[in-house]
């Protein structure tokens, strides 16, 4: 059985680099011939508004006639990009949807998947001391992951100093970026951790919020004693009924990727990584940096078993990176890691808390890109202020996984905070989604290596 499913698995995994090699080639061929009027003429109309921005910021009267006469072609110019980019999207829609229904699919699955696991393996640690004791280890080690990734990206921007090239003057200070701001505040942290109603979060795939209700009827469902294990029972089958369901949708992955790479590259094509190589480059870099650092991390608990872990968890990985989502691989990462080794009790317990607390691929990118921003306008900040910034961004980035663009939202209140321009996030809006790729794979190598070593402290323990 081990050997069929281990084939399937890699039949599934080529197929996704099939997907990928080809998504990139049809992409290629689409962004230099089916959708090359409308992006050429939208990178006209951004030249020409960058020329106007300068322009504008070199008239001190904002009530001249010169002003509103550039104001107005800028009116008329973002509205023409506007109407280019939604039929450039129409055009992208037939690879766009297949994504679109994967991710939809998978989003389908995530909440009583992650409710069903969690309660059955709260339920299976017998009682609410188990559960303080994992949760506090799981909790000290997403703590240390965390600020890892943040000191590591805060170390190698600096290092680097990508943004120092770019030379820009500071921007109007009502530019609008589009990226909402995340709070600040702890009442909007804490009414976005506890919810009011279960079925609300669950419909909003809520995952921090579901996690806090698993918990509470998980360690009830263990304190009823033999009427809950009755529910225990029920929600073990349930789960794997989510499990086989998850088998089907995972069929779709390698149409998924492949519509999603078509049509980033479709879109991006190579002139944006020419234009930003050397901030791909370096943040890549950094990441390739992190993930030695998380693998010899846990190769000091799990020692050499480490190895087998990276293969078990590349095809997670694979699809995380190819989809942009992390929640895309949870449920191929849940059958994976039990596979590896690690009791289902706790894979179903670290797991649905790696995604709130656990995302070490954002937690770095949101310091690099925080300072790149800074250093692109030139401003200097000192490493009491860097570290005050990472401190923030660590506590305002937790429980935010299911916002769209998670990591640009953490970093616009951010940016806000430290008196930097909010506009900023707009150098960063166009290679998104190539550095997101980057970001939601090494979330899922995260959350995998957290999980095995709570795994093997939970083993010598017993």
């Amino acid at each position: 059985m081990t050997d069929i499913t281990s084939k399937k698995g890699n039949r599934l995994t080529l197929y996704i680099i099939i997907g990928l090699i080809a998504g990139i080639a049809l992409g290629f061929v689409f962004n230099g011939s089916y959708i090359k009027s409308e992006n050429n003429q939208i990178i006209t109309i951004e030249s020409s508004l960058r020329s106007i921005n300068g322009q504008m910021e070199g008239i001190k009267d904002t009530a001249s006639r010169a002003y509103h006469g550039l104001a107005s072609v800028k009116a008329q110019l973002t509205a023409t990009k506007t109407k280019l980019s939604a039929a450039r999207d129409t055009k992208l829609e037939p690879f766009s949807l297949i994504a679109d229904i994967f991710l939809r699919l998978i989003k389908m699955i995530i909440a009583p998947l992650v409710f069903t696991t969690l309660v059955v393996g709260v339920a299976r640690l017998g009682d609410l001391k188990s559960v303080g004791r994992i949760g506090g280890k799981t909790l000290f080690w997403f703590i240390c992951a965390s600020f890892t990734s943040l000191f590591i990206g805060m170390l190698l921007v600096n290092f680097f100093k990508p943004g120092m090239a770019m030379h820009l003057s500071l921007p109007d200070s009502f530019a609008d970026t589009g990226v909402q701001k995340a709070s600040l505040s702890l009442r909007e942290f804490m009414y976005h951790v506890f919810p009011t109603s279960v079925i609300d979060a669950m419909a909003r795939n809520e995952i921090l919020q579901i996690v806090i209700f698993a918990l509470f009827f998980g360690v009830g469902t263990a304190a009823i004693g033999e009427k809950g294990a009755v529910v225990i029972k029920a929600m073990d089958a349930f789960a794997h009924v989510i499990l086989k369901v998850t088998g089907y949708v995972m069929n779709l992955a390698p149409l998924a990727v492949f519509g999603a790479i078509t049509v980033v590259i479709a879109k991006q094509g190579l002139g944006i990584l020419s234009t930003y190589s050397v901030f791909i480059a370096e943040f890549y870099s950094g990441l390739l940096f992190l993930w030695i650092i998380l693998f010899l991390a846990g190769g000091l608990f799990i020692g050499k078993r480490v190895l087998t872990l990276i293969r078990h968890i590349k095809e997670p990985a694979l699809l995380a990176f190819s989809t942009s989502s992390s929640e895309a691989a949870f449920p191929k990462m849940l059958l994976e890691l039990e596979r590896f080794g690690c009791p289902n009790k706790i894979v179903s317990f670290v797991l649905p808390l790696g995604y709130s607390f656990n995302l070490d691929g954002s937690m770095m990118y949101m310091t690099f890109a925080s300072l790149f921003i800074a250093q692109s306008y030139g401003i200097h900040l000192d490493p009491g202020t860097q570290m005050t910034m990472l401190l923030v961004l660590m506590l305002t980035s937790k429980g935010i996984a299911g916002v769209p663009r998670a990591s640009l939202v953490v970093i616009a209140g951010t940016l806000a905070t430290f008196k930097i321009p909010e506009a900023g996030i707009a150098l960063l809006l166009g290679i998104d989604p190539l550095l997101d790729m980057g970001r939601s794979a090494t979330n899922v190598i995260g959350n995998s290596i957290a999980t095995a070593v709570v795994s093997k402290w939970e083993k010598d323990r017993d």
